[in-house]
């Protein structure tokens, strides 16, 4: 071996295994810190918020000067100008299909991994428990939704839907129950995928996922589509701020600002009301005291950050709702049952990556026949703002199941653990020794 040196030093020194030697440079003993970026870098950052913040106000500053200062805008002038937006708009729906059948497949094979094993106990509370409050989640936001805040919001004015309604007379009940059921299972698979039967392909997808082997073929063929999928919609978000621009402009020369405002207050006013009653008043009537084994937090959190995300859960039916009522939609109780299956499975197949849930609303919005119009920019603008609170909550409910599962499991660490157990380069003493 060779001699010991000083930091930053070379020496010549001897490998065991080979007869010549080789100079060998020593780590640095301090690395070297990055550099502090400036204020204003995050808007140089492609895709970033305030790139998408900017882009939108300077199209409502636009749209504004425009029609303070002439009569009309040509329809020529507003569907050229659409083009762009409908454009990105378009390629963001064309991953719905692919993101979630992957991200379906290989969730349900990690949630397959986890019952089994020593853990299984563990598993089994955990996934329940975070089942369970992701249905709490979305049945408390369509109820608030449904039957409050949806009031306050009005139709705009000048918001055309790409499909109308159906005629004749209205789904009964028991009709929609059954055609809910039908729809689970598909007579025909390809059919479901060519016509985008999500709610069909999501069942599917997880039946695939329960059965598929990890050493198959195929489950590395799933794992690099969704990979490859992801790095679109990585390039798609970058490109928001352009799509943005040109989904508000076009709109902004034949819709109602005020209205448009109102009803994204309620937005905002519904979807960010609903977290906090869920973080503040749910969790913690559900949550008992402190002190989480060490043991059950290792397994909880990291399996809450796959499956367990109340925040985009609640978010889900209120976006949706939105985008109805601008259209001057109002959505039955059916639809909403639909969108409570279909949020559920999203949470569980979302993608780990910024502003995914975008991708998500145009699924489900497309599930319960609500068009995505330009109007979808709106949402897009301001989602960089309640993603912030999403993720609090998000984070909130995996704290709050580590503590649940370990109360109904009884695990508890032992004196070994708490005095040796290092978490992420952080020591954990037992309680009662003295502090330094």
């Amino acid at each position: 071996m060779g001699k010991e040196f000083e930091a930053g030093e070379t020496r010549e020194t001897w490998r065991p295994d080979s007869s010549r030697s080789v100079d060998v440079q020593d780590v640095p003993a301090t690395p070297v810190a990055e550099p502090k970026k400036p204020w204003w870098h995050p808007i140089k950052e492609p895709g970033s918020a305030a790139q998408i913040v900017i882009s939108a106000v300077l199209a409502i500053a636009i749209g504004l000067a425009v029609t303070s200062t002439v009569d009309s805008v040509p329809e020529a002038c507003t569907a050229i100008l659409a083009i762009p937006g409908t454009t990105w708009l378009r390629a963001l729906r064309a991953t719905v299909l692919p993101l979630i059948i992957t991200s379906l497949i290989l969730a349900i094979q990690s949630l397959r991994d986890l019952g089994t094993g020593n853990g299984a106990l563990i598993a089994k509370w955990t996934l329940g428990y975070y089942l369970i409050t992701t249905i709490i989640a979305i049945v408390f936001s369509i109820l608030t939704v449904a039957l409050g805040w949806s009031r306050l919001m009005v139709p705009v004015q000048g918001e055309d839907r790409e499909e109308s309604e159906p005629d004749g007379e209205k789904v009964q009940p028991h009709e929609a129950v059954v055609l809910l059921f039908e729809t689970l299972i598909p007579q025909n698979i390809f059919n479901a995928l060519a016509e985008d039967t999500l709610l069909s392909v999501m069942v599917v997808s997880i039946i695939v996922g329960y059965l598929l082997k990890r050493d198959s073929p195929i489950f590395r063929v799933v794992k690099e589509i969704e990979e490859m999928v992801i790095r679109i919609i990585i390039f798609l978000i970058k490109l928001a701020p352009i799509g943005v621009f040109f989904l508000i402009l076009p709109n902004m020369f034949k819709l109602d600002i005020s209205e448009i405002g109102q009803n994204l207050g309620v937005l905002i006013g519904a979807a960010l009301s609903g977290m906090f009653i869920h973080m503040f008043i749910t969790l913690s009537i559900i949550f008992a005291v402190l002190g989480v084994p060490i043991t059950v937090t290792k397994f909880a959190v990291p399996v809450g950050c796959l499956v367990n995300m109340d925040g985009t859960a609640i978010y889900f039916p209120v976006v949706v709702t939105f985008m109805a009522a601008t259209q001057g939609i109002t959505l039955d109780a059916a639809q909403y049952v639909i969108i409570m299956l279909l949020s559920t499975l999203a949470t569980i197949g979302a993608s780990p990556i910024p502003s995914s849930s975008l991708v998500l609303t145009v699924m489900i919005c497309e599930a319960v026949n609500v068009p995505i119009t330009g109007i979808y920019a709106v949402v897009v603008a301001i989602d960089w703002f309640l993603d912030r609170f999403r993720t609090a909550v998000n984070v909130s409910g995996d704290c709050y199941a580590a503590k649940v599962v370990a109360k109904m499991t009884g695990i508890k660490d032992s004196d070994d653990e708490y005095d040796e157990e290092v978490v992420e380069g952080v020591a954990v003493r037992r309680e009662g020794n003295e502090q330094a």
